[in-house]
């Protein structure tokens, strides 16, 4: 019934006759002074402050935010305060919830309800007493809310700080089936939800330069200048509906690309993750299945939402990816302290007993160090460490930050009593500006030699020309993808980021000669909208190893597609 209810109204006011608009001054009339002020100034620029915007998606929280309508158009939507001058309307929302048409770069038409009409049949029944405010084509139809006097702003309030804005966007509207999620990517059930993603990668690379020095170490690179799927990934995450829901995760990539699809292979998909999340007491999560090992910001987040291509040199070859265990994780302190701790065994995948097969113990924690007032600037603090059994041996190897390549340096395999990774990070955040820092240390108890130490470290930047800041993620301390705040669908220019990194990776130690090598890069990321992303990213390479220096410089493209 509310879902009809909603489709009614909101196609009423879609097709609102265009006489509404005019007959702004009678309305005014009888709503007393306040909407004349309105009417009398409806061409100046208006701010909404502190609208609720409902949730995409069931079980999300939903976003107070504030507008800006300029030139009768919605302009711009942010959590902190938008710019403002002399000539500004404000209008105090009180977390009122809206109903209707909001699409950046267009003229919002919706209404504002002082109770939630997901929940209250009422407030759609009569909305003569229920909505507080009416906007139509721009124009403020009704206002019962209060008015600011712009006096009263503080001078430093008017401008958004540095000339940007922070924020994490909001829902730009209430579509008439909002009250059903579905999507046909996404599915209910009594006892089973979930919503299945995919995320598709297209890269093409290209050696610019290689010394002679450089070729007689990895080869002639020019081999290596094509294309390639870089992933195709896709699966599901979901809940399962017991009395305490359970969180699913599965995801796999298929190798069909690089085999061919003539190929007969069993193994021509690759499971990436199949774990369950299970509630427990005082906010904390038990995880169990394969999984990514809690160790590292940079491993812990996505691929797609780094500001580089590829993970740092250090990252691929020194830290762990994905393993079968059980984690415990969860935050305290007002959750700007996030920790967690888990044991690993890869026996199931490899084949072997658990005898035969290294086990780990692994453990990381973070802590946001700092937050201003405005919670656009954060620094971050955390650190990791792993100890492993060492069965299996140690192999350490990478490649030069480019997929499709040779590996660059390489340590070979040897044996090993125990292996320990001691990992160190730090980010900060300032609006638009992100940098990041990074160390990791790798010991080796080996039977062979004496104990050998290889290490890493990187250092990052991004900035974000079109204003957007990361957001962080309390509970795995780490950042999330850039925003988009106007995709070009919306008339806008999509999020252009600027990134740049330097990484050392030494694994070279007493007889072993795996090689140093340093790179330099550079890139540019173009969100066109959330789900659609262009990069560039320049790599030179400086390699020490087999007693020479090489030199090479490479450039890749990008084309990431992400299922919305």
């Amino acid at each position: 019934m509310k879902s009809v209810l909603l489709f009614i109204y909101l196609v009423a006011i879609s097709f609102m006759p265009a006489w509404a608009a005019d007959a702004t001054n009678t309305m005014a009339t009888d709503t007393a002074s306040r909407n004349l002020e309105m009417a009398a100034n409806a061409d100046k620029p208006l701010v909404i402050r502190n609208i609720t915007f409902a949730a995409k998606l069931e079980g999300q929280p939903d976003t107070v935010a504030n507008i800006l309508i300029y030139e009768y158009k919605l302009a711009l939507v942010t959590k902190d305060m938008p710019p403002m001058n002399d000539e500004t309307r404000i209008i105090d929302a009180q977390e009122a919830f809206l109903l209707g048409k909001v699409e950046l770069g267009k003229r919002p038409t919706f209404l504002l309800f002082t109770e939630d009409p997901r929940t209250s049949e009422h407030v759609l029944m009569d909305t003569n007493t229920t909505a507080k405010m009416m906007v139509y084509s721009g124009v403020v139809i009704r206002n019962e809310f209060p008015i600011i006097d712009i006096n009263t702003i503080p001078e430093e309030q008017k401008k958004p700080p540095r000339g940007w804005l922070g924020y994490t966007p909001p829902p730009m509207a209430l579509p008439s089936s909002y009250l059903d999620t579905r999507k046909w990517n996404r599915w209910e059930s009594k006892y089973i939800n979930g919503i299945f993603m995919a995320a598709l990668l297209i890269d093409r690379q290209s050696w610019a330069y290689q010394s002679s020095a450089s070729e007689s170490q990895v080869g002639d690179l020019d081999f290596y200048n094509t294309g390639e799927i870089r992933a195709l990934r896709f699966g599901a995450v979901g809940t399962i509906n017991t009395d305490v829901p359970l969180v699913y995760t599965i995801f796999a990539s298929t190798n069909t690309f690089s085999k061919g699809f003539n190929a007969d292979d069993v193994d021509n998909i690759s499971w990436l993750d199949w774990r369950l999340d299970i509630p427990m007491p005082a906010k904390t999560t038990l995880s169990i299945g394969k999984q990514k090992e809690p160790i590292s910001m940079e491993r812990s987040t996505s691929l797609v939402y780094l500001p580089m291509q590829e993970r740092s040199a250090m990252a691929d070859a020194l830290l762990p990816s994905r393993n079968i265990g059980i984690v415990y994780s969860g935050t305290f302190d007002n959750d700007d302290v996030s920790w967690a701790t888990g044991v690993f065994n890869d026996a199931i995948e490899a084949g072997n007993s658990f005898r035969e097969s290294s086990s780990q113990v692994i453990g990381r924690m973070s802590t946001v160090a700092f937050e201003s007032n405005n919670k656009t600037s954060l620094l971050h603090l955390g650190g990791g460490l792993r100890y492993s059994s060492g069965e299996e041996g140690y192999h350490f190897s990478t490649e030069p930050e480019f997929n499709n390549s040779p590996n660059f340096v390489d340590t070979g395999s040897a044996a090993a009593d125990s292996i320990t990774n001691a990992q160190l990070e730090g980010a900060y955040r300032d609006g638009p500006l992100w940098l990041m820092a990074e160390y990791v240390q790798v010991d080796i108890d080996s039977p062979d030699a004496e104990d050998l130490t290889f290490s890493g470290y990187q250092l990052a930047a991004s900035w974000a020309l079109s204003g957007e800041l990361r957001p962080y993620y309390r509970k795995s301390g780490t950042f999330r993808p850039l925003p988009v705040s106007q995709s070009v669908y919306q008339g806008g220019w999509g999020a252009w980021e600027l990134t740049t990194r330097w990484s050392d990776l030494d694994l070279t130690d007493q007889m072993v000669d795996g090689g140093e090598m340093k790179i330099a890069s550079a890139g540019v990321n173009w969100w066109l909208t959330p789900f659609f992303q262009l990069s560039v990213n320049l790599r030179h390479v400086l390699l020490d190893k087999d007693g020479i220096n090489g030199e090479s410089t490479g450039i890749n493209t990008r084309i990431v597609l992400m299922l919305e």
